[in-house]
């Protein structure tokens, strides 16, 4: 999709770059090789040629930080079918409270697709591990994660510094007009959960961290559990979004009316 996206050039937007789309420029290599563009001024198409080279460039190598810093967080689902390979899905568990009054995170979990791994407070959860498992990759999934987890953590651990893509399934989900929580959004797609976690919420989750400290391990390996689905469904849940957000803009249509007109010849 960030191959067919213009609205992220300074001056443009949405319509913007359904025109391009209309005029038959689909892509950046469309846009560079056009000599000259009806409604943008020679001065404005020089520019965004030598942004489209940049970013062009930058996405063969696949060098995330120009991006965090050009392109609005509400936009980095559109890099999903390019860093998706080099992402982590993340989900915390807290004991509850507000940061505020005394609240911590119990269990951050993260999942590449392939590999899901827990840091539970009191043994392996510090703000350095966290790091380590982040600085690995180049993408970051969540649910509600810009609103919360990720504010909560670096409340919670100053000295930890995250710069990633970040694809925020719920705020994504909430342009398509779904409405809920990641519970919820799992059914409407079909993703179920294990029978002895399933109807399990964040309320459970924190009561199962206090019978832990009150001394059942088996509380513990239910709670990883419980965060282990939170976060390994992310990704499922995720193709199914950036699916739905690259239909939404429509591009498949008209790629679709331009492939008919170009067969039609």
């Amino acid at each position: 999709m960030i191959r067919h996206t213009f609205s992220i050039l300074d001056g443009a937007g949405e319509k913007t770059e359904k025109r391009l789309w209309e005029k038959g420029i689909f892509t950046w290599d469309d846009f560079l090789n056009s000599d000259s563009i009806p409604f943008i001024s020679n001065e404005k198409k020089i520019l965004f040629d030598a942004m489209l080279g940049q970013y062009k460039e930058d996405l063969k190598n696949k060098n995330e930080k120009i991006f965090i810093r050009d392109v609005e967080k509400v936009e980095h689902w559109r890099f999903f079918e390019i860093f998706g390979s080099d992402a982590v899905c993340l989900d915390i568990e807290t004991n509850g409270k507000s940061s505020e009054q005394g609240g911590y995170p119990t269990v951050v979990g993260f999942y590449n697709g392939f590999e899901y791994k827990s840091l539970v407070m009191h043994d392996d959860l510090t703000w350095e591990n966290i790091y380590n498992e982040l600085s690995a990759y180049k993408y970051l999934i969540t649910f509600y994660g810009s609103i919360f987890d990720m504010p909560f953590l670096l409340k919670r651990y100053p000295l930890l510094k995250v710069n990633l893509l970040h694809f925020d399934l719920c705020i994504a989900s909430r342009r398509l007009g779904i409405k809920g929580g990641l519970k919820k959004l799992e059914q409407s797609l079909n993703i179920f959960r294990d029978d002895d976690i399933s109807g399990m919420n964040g309320y459970d989750a924190v009561k199962l961290w206090i019978d832990y400290k009150h001394g059942n391990p088996h509380s513990l390996e239910t709670l990883i559990k419980y965060n282990r689905e939170d976060t390994v469904n992310l990704f499922s849940i995720a193709k199914h979004v950036y699916a739905r957000l690259k239909e939404s803009t429509g591009i498949e249509d008209y790629l679709s009316i331009a492939s008919i007109g170009r067969n039609g010849k």
